[in-house]
């Protein structure tokens, strides 16, 4: 109902700092994840992160214990797994030039061990996995495709899953089923069609299986979070268009991921109406849901785009009632 003044989270002079995410883990404590871009590309990004143990006081930010760089190291194996990640996906698709292109870039940059170490970044909220393992989901716009951080040690040290590879998986996103089985939800940057691209672990998100294309969710190349609900759900919040983000709902799954049978819609306006985008969602323990994203509204009089930061909360109910 009210809010603070804004205050300073993080900010290294001169650079950009970009897409932050943040979680709370078992210990209570806060994380803030984000990049710093170096030289004005994507793929100059160098990922850092910061905890607190002291966080709720009522005005300015944090008091942080910690602030590290994350190194990402993939490993030797990296350009060979993606060059045959690569190969199977591409077998399984109708190829284009783009495709093609797309692929002979990846395999020469695989075989750099700077540029397959700089360029990742974060997006969507990190997964605790079982209160012991915490999975931070990084993407590439070099690449375009996604790879999970992992640590069991709270930041003491990190490891690197295999690649998740796919045309233009990207800004990875988690939830489980209930027989261990990993899901991530991706942005799919790729060719056509337009939709939410998924990959399965079956080992807590070391390894990853082929990208494929979810049989009902569009995705406009647009961000998106999956979630699992308290009572075990799956909901998903995500731009339900193949062109465009003037739409943006809210789905509930009955079965894990695999139908979605209940949707709601925050913003439902026609093409051109907006771009209502770059969701981040989470469920408080009285169940209620809280989300943000991006609300940007056509040109006004002076010709200037309206931007903003909407804050919406809503029932589990709610999104059940339908539109």
């Amino acid at each position: 109902r009210t809010w603070s003044k804004p205050f300073l989270m993080a900010d290294t002079p001169e650079f950009p700092d970009t897409n932050c995410c943040m979680i709370i883990d078992p210990q209570d404590r806060l994380w803030l994840l984000w990049p710093t871009i170096q030289a004005n590309l994507w793929e100059s990004a160098l990922m850092k992160y910061k905890i607190s143990s002291s966080y709720t006081q009522k005005e300015g930010p944090p008091e942080w214990d910690t602030e590290k760089v994350l190194h990402v190291k993939p490993g030797d194996a990296f350009a060979d797994v993606v060059k045959k990640k690569t190969a199977s996906y591409l077998n399984s698709q109708e190829l284009t030039p783009g495709m093609i292109e797309w692929a002979h870039d990846n395999f020469r940059q695989a075989e750099d061990k700077l540029t397959r170490r700089l360029g990742w970044f974060t997006r969507a909220h990190p997964y605790i996995l079982d209160n012991e393992r915490m999975l931070v989901g990084l993407y590439s716009d070099g690449f375009s495709f996604s790879m999970v951080a992992i640590t069991d040690d709270w930041g003491q040290s990190w490891q690197f899953s295999e690649p998740i590879v796919g045309g233009g998986s990207i800004q990875p996103s988690f939830a489980r089923r209930k027989d261990g089985t990993l899901v991530t939800y991706m942005r799919d940057n790729g060719p056509p069609p337009n939709r939410v691209l998924v990959s399965e672990s079956k080992d807590e998100g070391v390894s990853w299986s082929m990208v494929y294309d979810h049989p009902q969710l569009a995705n406009p190349g647009a961000g998106l979070e999956l979630m699992q609900l308290n009572d075990g759900r799956f909901l998903s919040i995500y731009n339900d268009t193949e062109d465009g983000r003037h739409q943006l709902a809210v789905s509930i799954s009955e079965d894990e991921g695999k139908t979605y049978t209940h949707t709601r819609h925050l913003e439902k306006r026609a093409p051109g109406g907006g771009s209502f985008h770059y969701p981040s969602i989470i469920q408080a323990r009285d169940g209620t849901l809280h989300c943000t994203y991006s609300y940007f509204t056509p040109s006004g009089l002076d010709g200037r785009e309206g931007k903003s930061i909407k804050y919406a909360t809503f029932s589990i109910d709610w999104v059940m009632e339908g539109d």
